[in-house]
């Protein structure tokens, strides 16, 4: 099988690290060889993260090169844009519509940008987006929006749900297992009701 590689991409403080283990955890499953790497940027809340996952029958670098990634993660819209040119010709985008001002934007020196998953789709991308952040509200806790992404993920992945269910069990403390539960089911049934 060729290499497929998916990047996460999001602020620190987000749980990009515990998508990647999820990630990794249905991978490994499948038989795949599997390479995460550490995340870079400043992972402090509020800085920009990247976090590269490759699998396939053999991957020797977790690096992820401009124009290579088949899926982007997005945990918030304007890191979706700012990632952009790393995803491949007919590769989605998987992004949440939450808006966390950047430092620019904090300090009055720029504005958002307006409608960024629109201007994505325009340019003829791929896009999945929700609301993460209100359905992880909904599930129990915002901090499950990560979760609710893998949700929406594991709708445009090969791999059946009880993959992703065993990663979520092995991946989370279990006093949050039933809120993580919730949080995925509600992203993936998100990407269901859209098809």
């Amino acid at each position: 099988m060729k290499t497929k590689s998916i990047m996460i991409v999001g602020v620190g403080g987000q749980g990009s690290l515990l998508a990647s283990r999820l990630i990794g955890n249905v991978l490994l499953s499948q038989g795949f060889d599997v390479k995460v790497s550490e995340v870079h940027g400043m992972s402090q809340r509020g800085g920009s993260v990247v976090t590269y996952v490759k699998y396939g029958d053999k991957v020797y670098s977790p690096v992820v090169e401009k124009g290579e990634a088949d899926i982007i993660i997005s945990f918030e819209a304007l890191e979706a844009a700012r990632w952009v040119e790393y995803l491949k010709k007919g590769g989605h985008i998987v992004t949440s519509t939450q808006q966390i001002d950047p430092m620019p934007v904090i300090q009055g020196a720029a504005q958002y940008p307006e409608d960024v998953i629109g201007k994505l789709k325009a340019q003829g991308i791929s896009v999945i987006s929700a609301n993460a952040l209100g359905l992880a509200v909904k599930a129990g806790s915002a901090k499950a929006s990560n979760v609710v992404l893998m949700g929406l993920v594991s709708a445009k992945m090969d791999f059946e749900e009880k993959y992703w269910q065993q990663a979520i069990e092995q991946c989370v403390p279990p006093k949050f297992l039933e809120l993580n539960k919730k949080a995925f089911e509600m992203g993936r049934e998100c990407v269901l009701q859209q098809a």
